[in-house]
């Protein structure tokens, strides 16, 4: 373990190097990692949890839309439509508070439910929430129906990686992962679609809010119990600076303003009707799946600092792109789509999939339930925060201001992934562990 110990003096950049890169480095007492797979048996096992993701990112897209139809007085189908930009906030981080409450019950009761089981009652949360949310009668009823659908989002999230992460072989696990991002982006797309069809409806909101009944199978790999404050101490507490600070850098960049308000965006930058920004919002949902494809095809053979550098400077660029339309070139709605594709384009290639990727195989694995429960924490706080403060901070200080700060998070959390962000290309779980920890 005296390699493990010197690691823990390398800088992020210096674990790049061929000593890590090489996946059949012996790991202890030269037993060498190595491991033949069946491409059917590892993707079977990922399929029904990736099925959460795709309603995660389905809430995310259909939300962009049933907001502009839930505004409209002629469209809403209800008497309470005029919404102050609080309540509109709180529609659309409910979910995410309920997911911050799925990820605090996950810490309590995951290790003791195990995988499975908590992934089938995510699904039982989503199919309630869902259903409260698309019925609601008035406001209240419709907050609590989202706040219990992000419940499950936030056991769905916790789960649904590691179980992927747990069960999938070295040498596709980082394809595999990031392929969960695709299913969030297509549900997502699905999303965004589903707007555009009903956004012109009476009511057209409560069509948008669907979702897909799933199952899960196959029992999650034995985990040993460890002490609470573990978490807190040596490997476990570096790992949960890795992976906390890149969900949360993940959100606080704007991620969730520009996919939930993205449709408000758009008839912002001239697309004033409801129907043409959402049309556009199916557009972005399109190349979001495009480009977490292309990151899903080379994420096991460029690593994931690369993603991570080259997309989070497009991120930066982007951001600041937008704060110029809305503070200078408003006369040029073409600036603000060409931000938000290239912001869409750049974070699928970097924060979108890799981010999950890392807190997924970063853990030590008898704190990984634990460790990945305060991360997932951490991301759905965030975005929630980010979400609920969007619409309040944009009238007080302006939109043009609000992304020049995103901006400026952005190169912050560029510095963060360059001096603190290992890479584990190539690496078994157990290799991660003993190497860059």
């Amino acid at each position: 373990m005296a390699s493990g110990a010197n690691s823990d003096r390398l800088l992020a950049r210096d674990v790049t190097s061929s000593e890590i890169e090489n996946p059949r480095q012996p790991l202890i007492n030269g037993v060498i990692s190595s491991e033949s797979y069946s491409a059917t048996a590892a993707i079977l096992p990922f399929l029904f949890p990736a099925l959460g993701g795709l309603l995660y990112g389905y809430d995310i897209g259909a939300t962009s839309g049933a907001k502009i139809s839930l505004q409209s007085s002629s469209l809403s189908g209800t008497t309470w439509y005029n919404l102050s930009s609080l309540e509109i906030g709180l529609v659309v981080s409910g979910s995410l508070y309920g997911a911050l409450i799925g990820s605090v019950l996950a810490f309590t009761i995951a290790d003791f439910l195990g995988r499975r089981r908590e992934l089938l009652l995510s699904s039982v949360l989503y199919f309630v929430g869902a259903l409260l949310t698309a019925l609601a009668p008035n406001f209240p009823v419709m907050v609590i129906g989202r706040f219990v659908f992000g419940t499950g989002i936030g056991l769905a999230m916790h789960a649904a990686p590691m179980y992927i992460a747990e069960t999938s072989p070295t040498q596709i696990r980082g394809r595999l992962i990031s392929l969960k991002e695709f299913f969030i982006v297509f549900g997502m797309l699905l999303g965004y679609i589903s707007g555009s069809i009903y956004v012109d409806l009476i009511g057209g909101w409560r069509y948008m809010i669907k979702e897909a009944c799933h199952m899960r199978k196959k029992l999650p790999l034995p985990e040993k119990q460890a002490a609470f404050s573990e978490i807190f101490r040596g490997k476990c507490l570096k790992a949960l600076i890795i992976g906390a600070g890149l969900v949360f850098f993940q959100q606080v960049t704007g991620q969730p303003s520009v996919l939930y308000y993205a449709a408000t965006i758009l008839q912002s930058a001239g697309f004033s009707a409801a129907t043409d920004a959402t049309r556009v919002s199916v557009l972005l949902g399109l190349l979001k799946l495009i480009m977490t494809g292309v990151a899903v095809l080379v994420v096991d053979r460029l690593g994931r600092r690369p993603l991570l550098i080259g997309g989070v400077s497009g991120i930066a660029i982007s951001l600041f792109l937008l704060s110029s339309y809305y503070t200078l070139l408003n006369a040029l709605p073409s600036v603000a789509v060409i931000a938000l594709l290239l912001y869409v384009g750049c974070y699928q290639l970097s924060f979108g999939p890799i981010g999950w990727l890392m807190i997924s195989e970063i853990f030590p694995l008898r704190l990984r339930g634990r460790g990945l429960s305060i991360a997932v924490l951490v991301n759905f706080a965030s975005n929630a925060l980010v979400t609920f403060a969007f619409s309040p901070l944009e009238t007080l200080v302006g939109t043009g201001v609000l992304f020049a700060g995103f901006g400026v998070i952005a190169i912050a959390s560029l510095l963060f992934i360059y001096f603190i962000v290992p890479e584990t290309k190539g690496l078994t779980l157990e290799e991660i562990e003993a190497k860059i920890l």
